[in-house]
């Protein structure tokens, strides 16, 4: 594959980005028989896509399996290997590092400069301002810019929580990823740029997750799905569950029952990717400039496979 042609680089104020993003959905001015019907529709939606009669049940049978589940001290590192091995050893429920693909990876072989000098006019929208604790808030703040712009902006002045790109599809990047056939289907890579202290707050998705490390380094807290009981969730959508619980800085005296939940530290490095089933609670922090990117399965959980529902 051709390397990106690199071209001059140019001031931020005259870098726009290459084309306006979509318009946020918003559920202002609907009422409340509006929003009930949206929410209806998305859960059945979701329920087909994923093959399974409904998503609380999804939900419920994912829990309920994760109750079996021995207890994981740390994640284990294995070679990459083909789908069949793959989907045999997620099929058991626990999450697990691979290593030797990422890094051949044609995105892991750019600068990051090249970000700015051959990809600096990419539309992105950055979570700024206390992005995590407004997390799984549908009005939480964004601002629109260019990649250039973001940049510029995180090289400044170092801030506690920087802003963050997170969750972003960013098509011009897609090619230089190879991503593994383990699933039959896979919703689009998301890609995730930030300087140390970025973080997503801890939650969880009831979809199976390959999480790709291209650049810098990330501390993973992860947390089996039957341990919500201890972590306070608060939905967000069928898929999504969000924690106010910070492995990071944890407050035991606001959350007491988080003393009882089994989280594992996995510091993940340039060039591996984390398996990580559906349900199992995470809470990602940059420890250093990072590029990252994930895909999430569109389908019936692995750890499922074979139950009916």
């Amino acid at each position: 594959m051709k390397k990106p042609v690199v071209g001059k680089e140019t001031a931020a104020a005259d870098h726009p980005p290459s084309r306006p993003l979509p318009p946020r959905p918003s559920w202002e001015g609907m009422s409340a028989e509006e929003v009930a019907a949206r929410k209806l529709a998305r859960e059945e939606r979701d329920a087909q896509v994923r093959g399974v009669s409904s998503m609380e049940q999804m939900r419920a049978a994912i829990r309920r399996a994760s109750r079996g589940l021995p207890a994981l001290a740390e994640v284990p590192r294995i070679r990459s290997s083909g789908a069949a091995a793959f989907r045999a050893r997620a099929a058991l429920g626990l999450p697990f590092v691979i290593t030797g693909m990422v890094g051949k990876w044609p995105l892991s072989a750019l600068a990051p400069q090249t970000l700015r000098e051959h990809f600096g006019r990419l539309a992105v929208r950055a979570r700024v301002g206390d992005y995590v604790n407004t997390a799984f808030a549908p009005d939480r703040a964004m601002q629109d810019m260019s990649l250039l712009q973001y940049l510029d902006l995180v090289a400044g002045d170092p801030q506690t929580l920087p802003p963050y790109l997170g969750n972003l599809e960013l098509g011009e990047l897609n090619a230089l990823c190879h991503w593994p056939g383990y699933f039959d289907k896979m919703g689009p890579p998301r890609f995730w740029i930030g300087p140390a202290g970025t973080v997503t707050p801890l939650h969880c998705d009831y979809d199976d997750n390959i999480f790709a490390q291209v650049w810098g380094r990330k501390r993973i807290w992860l947390a089996p799905a039957h341990h919500d009981e201890f972590l306070y969730p608060k939905e967000a959508n069928p898929v999504l569950f969000g924690s106010p619980f910070d492995p990071d800085h944890p407050d035991f005296e606001r959350f007491p029952l988080a003393r009882r939940a089994a989280l594992v530290e996995c510091v993940m490095q340039p060039g591996e990717m984390l398996y990580l089933p559906a349900g199992w609670y995470h809470q990602v922090r940059s420890l250093s400039f990072s590029l990252s990117a994930n895909r999430w399965a569109r389908g019936r959980p692995l750890a499922l496979q074979g139950m009916a529902g």
